[in-house]
């Protein structure tokens, strides 16, 4: 059952992405998101089916195989490049901010599978991950960035504490996995991380954290630089 709704999370979360990118964004882009983010999810999808994220023996690691594909995309075409910056000033901020409160549902899931022996206590919110208190104050977040500087730059200040968050929860997760990685040993270990279709936490919902994140920093320094009576959102 925990699977079955959690791949129902996953869709649902992607089809909302996919309405975003429809509603917002040019024509080229949007569909070029129409085909690259189905992509990734069979890729990642057929990764964890096919047990490679899971496997001690592969070297490098198998989760190697979703982290560095995803860090590159975010370096490479959120962070970096133009059209990065077009995608940021195209969505509304305040939607950028408020789409964080997925991670909610993600903690709530990860609670789960503690319960069910898949994952370590340290990686839910009644351990060390505090990640859940970003999903919640994403919509207070998102409505404070619509009130002048103040909330602005309160905005700017939530996403970098984000990151370093997320940060957090993601080298617990590597660190708590069975193989080579496996440098915390705790009352559990975390296999999840490459179970189907968990695998889908750090191969979509962390990438997805990391990327509303970078668009929301790039968006908010661009409003910095940009006369108000350009920016509509």
């Amino acid at each position: 059952m925990t699977a079955a709704l959690f791949l129902g999370f996953v869709l649902i979360t992607a089809a909302f992405i996919l309405w975003l990118a429809a509603l917002y964004l040019p024509r080229r882009t949007s569909t070029g998101l129409f085909v690259t983010l189905p992509a990734w999810l069979v890729y990642v999808g057929v990764l964890g089916y096919l047990g490679v994220i899971r496997r001690p023996d592969l070297r490098p690691p198998g989760i190697v195989f979703i982290f560095l594909p995803a860090l590159l995309f975010v370096i490479v075409v959120l962070v970096r490049s133009p059209a990065g910056g077009r995608i940021a000033l195209a969505i509304p901020l305040w939607i950028l901010l408020g789409m964080q409160c997925f991670r909610i549902g993600v903690e709530l899931f990860l609670h789960q599978l503690w319960k069910d022996g898949l994952a370590p206590k340290m990686l839910t919110f009644l351990g060390a991950n505090v990640d859940i208190y970003i999903g919640l104050t994403a919509p207070l977040i998102a409505w404070l960035s619509r009130n002048g500087n103040a909330g602005r730059r309160l905005s700017l200040f939530w996403n970098v504490l984000g990151l370093l968050v997320l940060a957090n929860v993601v080298i617990r997760a590597v660190l708590t996995t069975p193989g080579p990685l496996n440098l915390i040993h705790s009352e559990i270990p975390n296999r999840a991380i490459g179970t189907f279709p968990f695998m889908f936490i750090p191969g979509f919902f962390v990438p997805l954290a990391v990327a509303l994140h970078v668009l929301s920093i790039r968006a908010l320094l661009q409003r910095q630089l940009t006369p108000p009576e350009v920016i509509r959102n």
